[in-house]
């Protein structure tokens, strides 16, 4: 199913939008809060979902957000928008530049539609099924010159834990990015080739992702041989992998997925 380029305006302008509000943020210091025992919560994760909830969806649209909760009603609707108003709250806190604004759109169960926008550099990856992917700004990352191995985009707190040390010097280049969207981001932009977990993600951190690396050609799987299905009742994966055009194979081989 393609994606409506309606769909891919509305959530584009929003994500204009919302970036300025979580640069407007970054401007003073950023107080924050504790969830769950283990998230952290700024006043910008939730002036954005307050816009985002208010500017996306159309009336029947189901909703899932990191910052509310989730009543099952989406359940009911075909077309429901998962998002992550600000993935990478840790890099926001910290004041790093490697956070963004995640919105996307599941149809049927399929991801269609991608926005993803990083507030500190000023550049929006934007695209779906059928219609491309469009790259506002420069994202250019600092790799080392060519020389054949895969850019390879890690967990900064998996790296920082050690869990990438196999792959560290060997036949991949990594760099650590906070913000998992931001990561899947850019293999659909292009600018690394891929990126994996073995650790639990949300569908809102990688659904606008998915739809993005899937819209440019790649593949989006689960490193664990499971099956890669949205709006389920527990919106969690155990695991993910996202490469771009023809590198399926190798990056599975080089992760160790099944």
């Amino acid at each position: 199913m393609n994606a409506d380029a309606r769909d891919l305006e509305t959530a584009d302008r929003a994500l204009i939008a919302a970036m300025e509000v979580v640069r407007s943020h970054a401007r003073t210091d950023v107080p924050f809060e504790w969830k769950d025992g283990h998230s952290l919560v700024t006043a910008a994760d939730r002036e954005v979902d307050e816009l985002l909830r208010r500017t996306v969806p159309s009336p029947g649209d189901g909703w899932l957000s990191e910052e509310r909760d989730d009543d099952g009603s989406r359940h009911r609707s075909r077309r429901v928008w998962i998002v992550d108003p600000l993935d990478g709250t840790r890099s926001f806190v910290a004041g790093r530049a490697d956070h963004s604004v995640s919105i996307g759109l599941v149809v049927d169960g399929e991801p269609v539609l991608g926005a993803i926008g990083a507030s500190a550099i000023g550049v929006r990856v934007v695209g779906g099924l059928g219609l491309g992917v469009r790259v506002h700004g420069d994202p250019r990352l600092p790799w080392p010159p060519a020389d054949g191995r895969l850019r390879v985009l890690a967990s900064r707190s998996e790296t920082k834990r050690g869990e990438w040390a196999r792959w560290q010097g060997g036949a991949c280049h990594l760099l650590p990015v906070g913000s998992v969207a931001w990561k899947l981001a850019l293999v659909a932009a292009g600018i690394a080739d891929a990126t994996w977990t073995w650790n639990g993600k949300n569908e809102w951190d990688v659904a606008a992702g998915a739809a993005l690396v899937a819209a440019a050609g790649g593949d989006v799987w689960r490193p664990d041989g499971g099956v890669v299905s949205w709006n389920r009742p527990r919106a969690r994966f155990p695991s993910f992998a996202a490469a771009g055009p023809g590198l399926r194979a190798h990056v599975a081989s080089l992760s160790g997925s099944r």
